[in-house]
C-alpha cells in the first residue's frame, strides 16, 4: 500500500516537473571528476607571485619558528594584524546568538576533557609560539606560527610548549632537526595536509574526535571524498573554506544549517562554506521525476544526508566511547596501554591506556539524523546540570521541521563517562599536563588533578569529583561521496530506514495513515484504470475495423 502511495504522489508531480526544469538547469552542475591538477585547489587564492627562495631575508639561519615570522612580516607587514583576529589565534568565539563564550581556550570537551590549565601540551595545535600559561602575550605578532599552514616541505613539527611528566615527554624525543631556512623558502597556499596536522588529530589522535576528518584525506582517491579527491577534483581545504585577510568562512560554533541564497549574484561565490554557495539551491540536473523530486527534498534535507552514506571511511577508525573511569591502572607502578583494534588501513590503535582510560573504535558509520537549525548550545565550566539526568550533553543542538530553518543533518554522536564536580554540578577543569605533582599524567590521581585545576582558574570546587556520562555531537560535512554512491530513495522510505529516529514528519513507506494510503490507492487505481480503459477501447476499436 505504501508503494501504491509513493507512485500516487509522483503522479501528482508531474504537472510541476517541466515548470522547474529551466529554473534547476541554471544552476551549477555536481562537479565531474577531472585530471589531477598539478596543485591542489585553493579557490580564489590559487596560484602564487612570488618566489621564495628568491628573497635574501630567508636565506639566513633561523634558531627558531619565532625567527621566521619576524621576517615574514618584514614583507607581509598587515598580515599580524589580521590574523590575530581569527579564532586560530584567539582561541575564543563569543557566540552572536547565545552569548555564550566559546572556543579552545574556554571550553570543556568529552575527549581529553580541557586545554585550559593544559596549554603546554594542547596548544601545540595553536598556531602560535610558547603558550604554556596563562601568561602567554596575545598581542605580540612574532609569536604567530606562519609554517604550520604554509610549510611544502612535510619536515616541519611542533613539539608541546613544556616538558610534561617524563611517562609523557618522552614520546616527542629524538626528533630530527628542521632546516627553518629550507622550510621558510617552500612556503605556499595551505594544502590539505597543512590543516590536517592539528584537525585530522583532535581530540588526541587521527579521526578521534570528528569522524569526517582523518589522514585518510591528505590524498584521498575520489571515492572517498569527490572533492579532494586527487583523481577529481583535488580540492585543498581552503577551496571551501574560503579566507579573507586570514578569517576563514565555516565554524563548528556558528554553522549555515540551511542555506537560502544559494550562489549569490550571478558569476559570484560567496563567502560561506555551504554545499549551496558552489551548487544551488537547486543542484541536480532535472531530467526526471526523481531528479525533480530530489531538488525538492533539498529544502528539508541537507546535502550531506544523501551525499555522506557513512563517516569515518577510507581505513582509518573514529572513536565513539571513551570511559576516564578506567584510567590510572599501572603494571608494577608504570602506565601502560594495549592495542586491541585494527582499523581498515591495518593500522592498530589502542583501546586502552593508564592516562587516558577505554576506548571504543568503528568504521564506515551510519549518522545519527536530527533536525538543525545551526545552532550548538553548549555546557561551559560555569553551566550547572542536573547529576542524575544522564547522559549530559557537552553540546547540544537545536531544530524543528516547522521553524523554517533547519533541515535533516547528519550528525556523529560521541560518548564519554568523564570527571565532574557532583557536588556543585558542573564540568571540570582537570590539570592533566604538567612537570608538577598535581598533573594527571604523572601522579595518576583524578581528585588532586581536579581540584589544582579548579583552584588554578579561580572556579569554586565543592571537593566531590565523580563521573557522569555526557555525549557530545558532531555535524558530518566532509566525506562526500561521488553521486552514484548517494543514498537512495529507499534508504530512508522504508520501515527500519535511516529516518526511523525522527519524529515530527510524516514519510512515505516509513509511516502509516488510514486516509492518505486510502486517497493513494484511489489515486492509483483511477489511473491504472485509466490506462486498462484506454487499452480496451483500442482493443475494440481493432476489431471492429477488422468486421468492417
Amino acid at each position: 500500500m505504501r508503494s501504491l502511495l509513493g507512485c500516487a504522489l509522483a503522479v501528482l508531480f508531474v504537472g510541476s516537473f517541466v515548470a522547474t526544469d529551466a529554473r534547476a538547469q541554471s544552476q551549477w552542475p555536481t562537479p565531474p571528476a577531472t585530471p589531477t591538477p598539478s596543485e591542489q585547489i585553493s579557490g580564489p587564492l590559487t596560484g602564487g607571485t612570488a618566489d621564495h627562495t628568491k628573497f635574501e631575508i630567508l636565506k639566513q639561519s633561523f634558531a627558531t619558528g619565532s625567527d621566521v615570522t619576524q621576517a615574514c612580516l618584514s614583507c607581509h607587514t598587515e598580515t599580524g594584524k589580521h590574523f590575530m583576529q581569527n579564532i586560530h589565534w584567539t582561541w575564543e568565539y563569543r557566540h552572536p546568538a547565545t552569548g555564550q563564550q566559546l572556543g579552545k581556550k574556554h571550553l570543556v570537551n568529552n575527549f581529553c576533557t580541557n586545554a585550559r590549565g593544559n596549554e603546554g601540551m594542547c596548544a601545540q595545535c595553536h598556531a602560535g609560539y610558547g603558550w604554556k600559561d596563562e601568561g602567554f602575550d596575545f598581542s605580540d605578532e612574532t609569536k604567530i606560527d606562519c609554517l604550520v599552514c604554509h610549510d611544502r616541505t612535510g619536515t616541519y613539527y611542533k613539539t608541546p610548549n613544556s616538558p610534561g611528566s617524563p611517562a609523557c615527554s618522552v614520546m616527542f624525543e629524538g626528533k630530527p632537526a628542521m632546516d627553518l631556512s629550507r622550510i621558510a623558502q617552500s612556503v605556499g597556499l595551505p594544502e590539505r595536509a597543512n590543516c590536517g596536522t592539528c584537525h585530522f588529530n583532535g581530540g588526541g589522535g587521527d579521526n578521534v574526535k570528528h569522524g569526517d576528518l582523518s589522514s585518510a584525506l591528505k590524498n584521498p582517491p575520489r571515492t572517498l571524498d569527490v572533492h579532494m579527491g586527487v583523481d577529481g577534483l583535488n580540492f585543498a581545504c581552503t577551496a571551501c573554506h574560503i579566507t579573507n585577510k586570514h578569517l576563514w568562512a565555516g565554524s563548528r560554533y556558528q554553522i549555515e544549517a540551511k542555506d537560502q541564497d544559494g550562489t549569490g549574484l550571478p558569476g559570484q561565490r560567496r563567502d560561506v562554506a555551504t554545499c549551496e554557495s558552489c551548487h544551488g539551491l537547486a543542484p541536480h540536473q532535472v531530467d526526471s521525476i526523481a531528479s525533480f523530486k530530489r531538488n525538492d527534498h533539498a529544502s528539508s534535507l541537507a546535502c550531506q544526508t544523501c551525499h555522506i552514506p557513512e563517516y569515518a571511511r577510507g581505513g582509518v577508525a573514529t572513536m565513539t566511547h571513551w570511559d576516564w573511569r578506567t584510567a590510572g591502572k599501572t603494571r608494577n607502578g608504570e602506565g601502560y596501554h594495549e592495542h586491541g583494534y585494527t582499523q581498515g588501513n591495518g593500522e592498530h590503535r589502542y583501546t586502552y591506556k593508564s592516562i587516558k582510560g577505554d576506548f571504543v573504535y568503528a568504521e564506515n558509520l551510519v549518522p545519527l539524523y536530527r533536525w538543525f537549525d545551526g545552532q550548538m548550545t553548549y555546557t561551559t565550566i560555569d553551566t550547572k546540570f542536573d547529576v542524575n539526568r544522564q547522559p549530559i550533553a557537552i553540546n547540544d543542538f537545536t531544530g524543528h521541521r516547522e521553524d523554517g530553518h533547519s533541515r535533516i543533518w547528519p550528525f556523529k554522536a560521541m560518548y564519554t563517562w568523564m570527571p565532574a564536580d557532583v557536588g556543585n554540578g558542573t564540568l571540570v577543569y582537570t590539570h592533566l599536563w604538567g612537570e608538577d605533582d598535581s598533573s594527571y599524567w604523572g601522579n595518576y590521581d583524578m581528585g588532586k588533578a581536579i581540584a589544582f585545576g579548579m583552584k588554578k582558574a579561580g572556579l569554586p570546587y565543592s571537593g566531590q569529583y565523580g563521573f557522569v556520562e555526557t555525549v557530545s555531537y558532531w555535524p558530518i560535512t566532509h566525506m562526500v561521496a561521488p553521486k552514484e554512491e548517494a543514498l537512495s530513495c529507499e534508504s530512508c522510505h522504508a520501515v527500519g530506514g535511516r529516518l526511523d529516529g525522527l519524529k515530527g514528519l510524516y514519510l512515505p513507506g516509513r509511516d502509516h495513515h488510514a486516509w492518505l494510503d486510502l486517497i493513494g490507492v484511489i489515486a492509483v487505481m483511477g489511473t491504472l484504470a485509466g490506462i486498462l480503459g484506454h487499452a480496451l477501447i483500442r482493443i475494440v476499436s481493432s476489431f471492429r475495423g477488422q468486421h468492417s
